[in-house]
């Protein structure tokens, strides 16, 4: 790797600071900068939390809720916190960075309208980590549960109209689309990084098709993600005992990350297993079986690590998803994974580490399961943790994003 020019000044923006996939990765990027020698600063719409880099607030609660109102009924989304993006960008010039690092800019805080006027008008280096869909359909976040693929050419009657971003009330697809288009295209400065080959792939047949994109996966911490952690106090904890743990997390769960497959998963497996939820509400914990365990979301990675460890098997059943970081996060703990052939989700593992099940056929996921088993997680835990640290470390993965910064620079 070429010597990484001196003192880069990067801002990346997201919806939250670490509480979500995205914010995790925007801070683990921004202590690569600094450990590197670089100044980190992170813009962000909500859940506030001590971070290495530098916080940039973007609005309050009042903008956000005013936001939420215009997506539900006028389906709108990214066009309002007009006033607080305005302000936003009047840091964004004192703060003078080389490089702009986008992530998911939808999420009630930002409006793209205002910052993709600024964005032209200063010409400054862009990088855009895709996390999901939204940047090039005319509504939804992940079009694959519908399986439209209006977005090619022009969206319209939007299916997923319900759904995150949901509008309740009129649906602006058809216009979003010609927006977000007329807005995202005509950077000169602009590349994109997906964390997948599947969504790379889906990124091409739409109309940000011009720009350059580069797939680099999503790294981890396997210093804390580690097959050595001490299982016993969390078996305890959660009154396990001699029973083999089938894990499952989620930051939300519901149909989409499938929680009702997990429902029926539980019917046919043996009387020795139970499945552990994390990320469940008190709702969802009232609809288990006995021989479910629900486990609220927890920000504990130390506990979390120690559940991904202490499980048998991870399953993830997942409809709609683009590159799942808790894939990782099992394989680091020497866990193998089960996952539906769902987005970017089965190209984290490979036969030796676990396997890949048609979305929504539960019988083929039970099987597997039990298969895995009775095989039991020695048969597969040492290649696990081998091709976590392989692909999946951070400090390489995320040294790659400071090689793109120094490509910008160097033109």
């Amino acid at each position: 790797m070429p010597q990484v020019i001196e003192n880069m000044k990067v801002l990346q923006i997201n919806t939250a600071l670490i509480t979500d996939a995205p914010g995790r990765i925007a801070e683990e990027i921004g202590m690569v900068l600094i450990a590197n020698g670089h100044e980190s600063y992170i813009g962000y719409g909500r859940a506030t939390r001590p971070i290495t880099s530098k916080p940039v607030k973007i609005g309050n609660k009042a903008d956000q809720l005013a936001h939420l109102l215009l997506t539900r009924i006028f389906d709108r989304h990214g066009f309002g916190s007009g006033s607080a993006t305005v302000r936003f960008i009047e840091e964004i010039r004192v703060i003078d960075p080389d490089i702009i690092h986008l992530h998911n800019l939808h999420g009630y805080y930002l409006n793209i309208e205002v910052l993709f006027s600024y964005l032209k008008k200063a010409g400054k280096p862009i990088v855009w980590t895709l996390h999901d869909c939204w940047p090039f359909t005319g509504h939804c976040s992940h079009f694959d549960s519908a399986a439209c693929y209006k977005w090619h050419h022009q969206c319209y009657e939007c299916p997923k109209k319900r759904d995150y971003p949901a509008s309740w009330l009129i649906d602006n697809s058809r216009d979003n689309f010609k927006r977000k288009k007329e807005l995202f295209t005509g950077l000169h400065s602009m590349t994109f990084v997906s964390p997948s080959n599947w969504l790379a792939a889906h990124f091409r047949d739409s109309f940000l098709k011009s720009y350059p994109i580069k797939v680099i996966p999503n790294g981890l911490d396997i210093t804390v993600f580690n097959p050595d952690k001490e299982c016993n106090p969390i078996l305890k904890k959660y009154g396990i005992g001699d029973r083999k743990p089938v894990l499952g997390v989620a930051n939300i769960w519901g149909r989409f990350k499938g929680f009702n497959d997990f429902i029926k998963l539980s019917e046919m497996l043996p009387e020795d297993s139970v499945i552990l939820l994390v990320g469940v509400n008190e709702k969802e914990r009232e609809s288990m079986p006995k021989n479910m365990i629900g486990i609220a979301r927890t920000e504990n990675i130390e506990e979390l690590s120690s559940l991904y460890a202490a499980a048998a098997v991870f399953v993830n059943p997942t409809y709609v998803d683009t590159f799942p970081t808790t894939n990782l996060e099992a394989l680091a703990c020497g866990t193998p994974v089960i996952t539906y052939n769902t987005g970017g989700s089965p190209e984290a593992i490979d036969p030796a580490t676990g396997q890949v099940v048609e979305k929504g056929n539960v019988k083929a996921l039970a099987e597997a399961v039990n298969t895995m088993l009775s095989n039991g997680k020695s048969h597969y835990s040492s290649n696990c943790r081998a091709r976590a640290v392989k692909y999946y470390k951070k400090e390489d993965r995320y040294l790659e994003y400071l090689s793109e910064y120094q490509q910008f620079l160097e033109k």
